[in-house]
This record gives structure tokens, C-alpha cells and sequence, in this order.
């Protein structure tokens, strides 16, 4: 099995049940030296999808799942892949136990835009359920966005 790590929708883990029923989640950590970002322009989410970038100042959390095989090609597919929507980078994930390497999608676009406030709702709730602190899920709600969606 792949260790994928999840920092937007897919953190929540009932998603990540319904769409990768066999990736069961095996912890959380911290992309250190990267940033959640949001960029392109999405009519599904009417605004802008989170991705991340390198920044050495900043950190991510994420949840981390065993992925096998036949999951991976079904996130992929939610996830556009073969639409170049996103694209997969390996990255090295922080943990308690120590550090762990994990393939996280990125999106195939430009950094900027605003998410809309659903979209930044639903990844807030995510963070919220797979354990994220209270702070980083504080500043996920408080992020500005769109009203488009509501």
C-alpha cells in the first residue's frame, strides 16, 4: 500500500470511505515547509480548490491514509488526474512516530483566487473531524472567500 496525505476534503474520513473504502486512515502530521493555498477556478465549488505550496515558514496538517491500488485509481479520478486537474508529488510527512513518505495531490494550475465560503466549510469540517488543532481549524473558517455557493 501508498501512504497518501490529504489536507483538503479528503481529511474527512467518512469521504475518504465512500470514495477509497479500502484506505483505512493510519494517523495525521504536518506538511513542514508548505503552505495551503488556494488557486484556479473550479464550477463545482464555484471558486478557487486547495492545493499547496513550498514555503519553508509554513505548515500543513494532514491525515494520512494506506491507499491500495485499486483506491489510488479511484482518487484519481475524483481528483481529475487524468483531467490535469491535479497532479501527484511525493512528500515527506512529519508525524509523532516520526517522519513517513506520503503522495499528495497538487493542483495542474495558478496559485490565487478565493474558495467559496462552502468549499472552505466543508474543508474546515474535515480539518475539525480528523483531529486538526482547534487553531489551524480556526484559521481555516476565518480565511476570506467567496459568498458564491451560500
Amino acid at each position: 500500500m501508498a501512504l497518501y496525505a490529504a489536507y483538503a476534503s479528503n481529511m474527512d474520513p467518512e469521504q475518504m470511505a465512500s470514495r477509497a473504502p479500502h484506505s483505512p486512515m493510519r494517523g495525521t502530521g504536518w506538511l513542514t515547509g508548505w503552505r495551503l493555498t488556494f488557486g484556479g477556478q473550479d464550477k463545482g465549488w464555484e471558486g478557487a480548490l486547495a492545493t499547496v505550496v513550498e514555503d519553508e515558514s509554513e505548515q500543513v496538517f494532514v491525515v494520512i491514509y494506506d491507499v491500495p491500488a485499486w483506491d489510488e485509481k479511484e482518487l484519481d479520478a475524483w481528483e481529475g488526474a487524468a483531467l490535469d486537474v491535479h497532479h501527484k508529488i511525493r512528500v515527506r510527512v512529519q508525524t509523532l512516530d516520526g517522519d513517513v513518505l506520503c503522495w499528495t495531490y497538487v493542483l495542474d494550475d495558478y496559485e490565487g483566487g478565493l474558495p467559496s465560503a462552502r468549499y472552505l466549510g466543508i474543508l474546515a469540517d474535515a480539518a475539525e473531524k480528523a483531529g486538526a488543532p482547534d487553531d489551524y481549524v480556526k484559521d481555516l473558517r476565518t480565511r476570506p472567500c467567496t459568498s458564491l455557493g451560500d
